[in-house]
């Protein structure tokens, strides 16, 4: 129809990816739906709940009383079947939750990754396997859904040991209201093991129909968050070519980036005022250590010239004061017409120098 036709034009490529692992894992590097299967399940139960509440509705027409009808009785049928199996889900409700998911809309037009689930080689079967019969009788009939099975398999491979140790050492917040705790994981770990046999595993059913599992050890992988093994599973996907961002994407994208870009600019704007205000800093400090450079030699200088003018000083008062402060207070008493001449000849009479 126009979608294929859309894709084709465009060489759209909607990744469809099974991911098998005893521990949860995605790759963000592609923008796909991942699915989990406490996700899945979540949100078919409260597609259900939100279709039983419309009974209730006055309004509600005939069609929308018979749907609700018929959610409120799956969702009988899904509780008994909960209690009567230890608080899970049988197989069969699983299954239909994720078929209904992956024919979705969204996950037929940007694909999907698979994450823990199917866990079984029956599970695999009753999920991807053929229902409808081909619209031309003389067609052979697929073994498989085209449209749910996967472009590629991924088995994450890793001892029991290796497992063990990296979920034990997974921080606190992030094993809280999980599976992932010590008692729980181990359990599951045990469970997995017993119903994969060497003969009867999901990987099995992939490689029967000759979409053969990709292995790539884990345990290899010293980084924390694992980005050698999302190396190559981007190398075994492929370039993504999918749906460009959406609108509301887009925008989300441009406001990061304008926060980042403001945020940076206010960092620098910061960190030229601390650096203009350690120059100014810098300058003052200077300057003080100049001018106190500047005093001390001006103290230097003049202890220097004081030092050396007492020598000078003493003779003066002892020869040249006495008889000088005399003959001033002569010409003060005479006033003579030449005051200079005047006291020379005063000085040179009173010369005690001389007899």
């Amino acid at each position: 129809g126009i979608n294929a036709e859309y894709g084709k034009q465009w060489y759209q490529r909607r990744v469809r990816e099974a991911v098998v692992s005893t521990q949860s894992t995605g790759c963000q590097h592609y923008k796909l739906h991942h699915l989990k299967i406490a996700d899945v399940i979540q949100e078919a139960i409260e597609k259900l709940e939100k279709q039983a509440s419309r009974a209730e509705a006055e309004d509600g027409e005939e069609g929308d009383d018979e749907a609700a009808q018929q959610a409120q009785e799956t969702l009988d049928l899904l509780n008994e079947s909960k209690q009567e199996n230890n608080d899970r889900y049988e197989d069969q409700y699983i299954i239909q939750f994720f078929t209904e998911k992956l024919l979705s809309m969204p996950c037929q037009n940007q694909g999907f990754v698979l994450d823990g689930f199917p866990k079984t080689y029956s599970q695999a079967k009753d999920l991807f396997g053929n229902k409808e019969e081909p619209e031309d009788e003389d067609a052979p009939k697929l073994e498989y859904n085209t449209k749910l099975m996967p472009e590629a398999v991924i088995s994450l491979d890793g001892d029991d040991e290796f497992l063990k140790k990296r979920v034990m050492n997974l921080p606190e917040l992030v094993v809280a209201g999980t599976h992932n705790t010590e008692d729980l994981f181990l359990k599951r770990l045990t469970e997995f093991r017993m119903v994969n046999t060497d003969d009867q595993t999901v990987l099995n059913y992939f490689d029967e129909l000759e979409v053969h599992p990709e292995h790539l050890d884990i345990t290899a992988d010293t980084s924390s968050n694992m980005s050698q093994v999302v190396q190559k599973v981007v190398k075994v996907v492929g370039a993504p070519r999918n749906y460009g961002p959406t609108e509301e994407e887009r925008l989300e994208l441009e406001r990061i980036e304008m926060e980042k870009r403001m945020k940076k600019e206010a960092q620098e704007k910061l960190e030229l005022q601390r650096k203009e205000e350690e120059e100014k800093k810098e300058t003052k400090r200077r300057k003080d250590e100049w001018a106190a450079r500047v005093k001390e030699v001006k103290e230097q200088e003049e202890e220097v010239l004081q030092a050396q003018s007492y020598p000078l000083r003493n003779y003066l008062m002892k020869h040249v004061m006495p008889t000088l402060n005399q003959g001033l207070i002569e010409v003060c008493k005479v006033r003579p017409e030449d005051a200079i001449d005047y006291l020379a000849e005063y000085l040179f009479e009173h010369n005690p120098q001389v007899d």
